[in-house]
């Protein structure tokens, strides 16, 4: 994982005996979200989570009340990676054809270099869970949607492109990127999100 979750492993989970407030939640985040890069792990369990860290699930539900918690701190990390790029690029001072470019391509990036993290974005990972979780994943491309039809209005398009045109495109534009996120999951994380991207974006855009 990137980011705040990377400076620290599940191994210093074994050798640190007190770990700094905070830093366990990391490491469990952490090794969820490893073990969600397995083939087949689609649900982790806490018991095959707690023998990964090599503690006890008593242990776990220390730093967070259930799993669904655990889950939901993926999310958090996923939904502000995500919108803090996708923010730069709307304020940015490009081309609304290459705001939209660059928007879906950080998505994509996001995916590749956090595979754990794609089968919680399509859901596979959320299909024994709590139903909350998919309804915020839902929520998130939405939010992912509204602000790629945010930026076609702001950039000056609006009275050349009709809203239905706007919001058409920003769909189109959502569905390939989850698509791309599922192929990417089914592939065991061998076909690259970013295939073809900038080919794929010409016929889309």
């Amino acid at each position: 994982m990137a980011d705040e979750l990377n400076p620290a492993t599940a191994s210093d989970a074994v050798t640190r005996k007190r770990p700094k407030p905070g830093e366990r939640r990391i490491q469990i985040l952490q090794a969820l979200a490893a073990m969600l890069e397995q083939p087949g792990a689609e649900r982790v369990t806490t018991a095959a989570l707690a023998a990964r860290l090599q503690v006890s699930e008593a242990a776990l539900y220390r730093h967070f009340a259930s799993k669904a918690q655990m889950f939901e701190g993926l999310i958090d990390f996923i939904e502000t990676s995500v919108f803090s790029l996708l923010n730069q690029i709307a304020d940015g001072p490009h081309t609304t054809q290459d705001k939209l470019k660059r928007m879906v391509t950080v998505l994509l990036q996001f995916a590749e270099r956090n595979p754990g993290m794609v089968r919680v974005m399509v859901g596979d990972a959320l299909v024994f869970e709590n139903e909350r979780l998919q309804q915020r994943m839902n929520l998130f491309f939405d939010k992912v949607e509204a602000s790629l039809r945010q930026v076609l209005r702001d950039t000056g398009t609006q009275s050349s492109t009709p809203t239905v045109d706007v919001q058409v495109k920003a769909s189109l534009a959502v569905s390939y990127v989850l698509g791309r996120l599922q192929r990417f999951a089914r592939s065991g994380y061998k076909r690259s999100p970013l295939e073809h991207l900038d080919a794929s974006l010409v016929v889309i855009l």
